[in-house]
């Protein structure tokens, strides 16, 4: 059974494929091994709110018209599937069983991949450390006394933890690469738009987008491959102008690299940044042209994004009333204590806090002085990058400011929780691709890298990360149960 939890993702739809290994071997080691940690409690990670009983009845071997094979898919607690708990981390969900799945959960099982479990998560993905869920902390294989990022962050560590091969999540500002680099795995936010975002329980609309978290880059390109594209159902989403490709770059001759200063130096851990500057060096030794850009708006991305996304959220979670679905406070004296009583008793305290900031923000008066700027500010991002890459191909950045630090650290300081997302968010502003890689460790825990390109750049980013992974030679094993 390890040698079948060893197989990457795509190795083993390659073995399923070849007849050399079953769907349903595959599956059940994976299961067991889920289970197992689901039914540890406190002494195990966390990182499920459900797993499937048994093999999906159309679980089948991998062949063109399904190239995923049966490879087993643990989904984030978010992405609506279909009589099958979705509760988004929320009590104000618990135990809510969706009539449909979402479109992108769809893509992946019509392509073969089967539905092992549902992730645990931050409360509607709003949180940097997954101790926002109401089903408890998720705990970071690497070292159990810390967290592992959020809000991904439970299918960042049964990644890692080699408790799923891959996993489906999502970022808004971060909440993909974030855990990933916590967890020593890769993550990528495709470019905003080419994921259907159909059955996604929304956080923030304009910046919400799914994506691959895996043990690899291939992994992390075949199971995008099989995402993107347009979607009837989602206004928002974009027809992909050509093909994900499976990644092959070995050097990275005559890619010119942009290391911008506003994101690579104050308030960046000393050990992330020697991690950084010595992948910056192994860059440079497979032939990429590294250069010093600038992003002057960048430092007041995070300001921006926490006006931009808890305004979003306060329009998007009025919805959970406790009149159509979801808990429903007993025995309400009228329809307004009902309302209140719902929302405060199933609202966890952090997404109280964006709702009320996200209100404020766009109560009249202050519509233009808070959420009106901030769009503006999102513009100039927007500018900044687009001025970025006339200079360069790609940017790079620390994902993070620190490693995985311990729970409970930053719970009582949410701006000291927010400066979690300083690298990751003016990407998300900005609508753009990017990838967070392991590039080694600090303190004993691993770094990760961020790769950016510009809007549809998904092949050159996934190139470059790949060169450089293939370089580094990232050591996940020290992550364990």
């Amino acid at each position: 059974m390890s040698d079948v939890i060893s197989l990457s993702a795509a190795q083993a739809a390659d073995a399923i494929a070849a007849g050399s290994l079953s769907a349903g071997e595959l599956f059940e080691a994976y299961r067991s091994r889920a289970a197992a940690d689901r039914a540890a409690g406190e002494d195990g990670l966390n990182c499920f709110t459900w797993v499937a009983e048994h093999a999906p009845a159309d679980t089948a071997d991998g062949s063109a018209s399904r190239p995923l094979g049966g490879v087993p898919l643990a989904v984030k607690d978010l992405f609506c599937t279909e009589g099958v708990p979705s509760q988004s981390g929320s009590r104000i969900l618990e135990g809510y069983l969706p009539p449909y799945t979402a479109s992108v959960v769809r893509r992946l099982q019509d392509a073969g991949a089967s539905l092992l479990a549902k992730t645990n998560q931050d409360e509607f993905a709003m949180g940097s450390s997954n101790e926002n869920s109401a089903f408890g902390a998720v705990r970071n294989p690497w070292d159990r006394a810390r967290v592992p990022g959020g809000s991904s962050g439970g299918s960042a560590a049964a990644v890692a933890a080699g408790l799923a091969p891959w996993a489906l999540g999502t970022d808004t500002g971060g909440s993909i690469r974030q855990p990933a680099a916590l967890c020593g795995i890769v993550g990528m936010k495709p470019t905003y738009g080419s994921v259907s975002r159909y059955g996604m329980i929304a956080f923030a609309s304009s910046l919400d987008q799914a994506g691959p978290l895996t043990r690899d880059v291939r992994d992390a390109a075949l199971l995008l491959s099989h995402m993107v594209g347009r979607d009837p159902c989602d206004a928002t989403s974009l027809s992909f102008p050509h093909a994900i490709e499976s990644p092959t770059a070995e050097r990275l001759d005559g890619i010119r690299l942009g290391v911008p200063e506003e994101l690579t130096g104050e308030g960046i851990e000393a050990g992330v940044l020697e991690a950084f500057h010595a992948t910056l060096e192994r860059a440079r030794e497979l032939g990429a042209e590294v250069h010093d850009v600038r992003l002057p708006h960048a430092p007041h991305a995070l300001s921006a994004y926490y006006v931009i996304a808890p305004a979003e959220a306060s329009s998007n979670l009025a919805r959970f009333d406790g009149v159509r679905y979801g808990l429903r406070a007993e025995d309400p004296s009228d329809l307004l204590d009902m309302y209140t009583r719902t929302r405060h008793d199933g609202f966890g305290a952090e997404v109280k806090r964006r709702i009320m900031l996200g209100t404020y923000a766009l109560s009249s008066g202050y519509y233009d002085a808070y959420y009106g700027r901030a769009q503006r500010v999102r513009t100039k991002i927007s500018d900044d990058f687009r001025s970025a890459f006339e200079q360069v191909d790609l940017i790079l950045t620390p994902t993070a400011p620190t490693v995985a630090f311990k729970l409970g650290e930053k719970t009582a300081d949410p701006l000291a929780m927010y400066l979690n997302d300083f690298c990751t968010v003016p990407m998300s502003l900005a609508g753009i691709p990017a990838i967070s890689i392991p590039c080694g460790l600090s303190q004993g825990l691993p770094v990760g890298l961020q790769i950016a390109g510009p809007a549809f750049s998904e092949n050159r980013v996934l190139d470059a990360a790949y060169a450089l992974e293939q370089s580094i030679g990232f050591d996940r094993a020290q992550a364990h149960v």
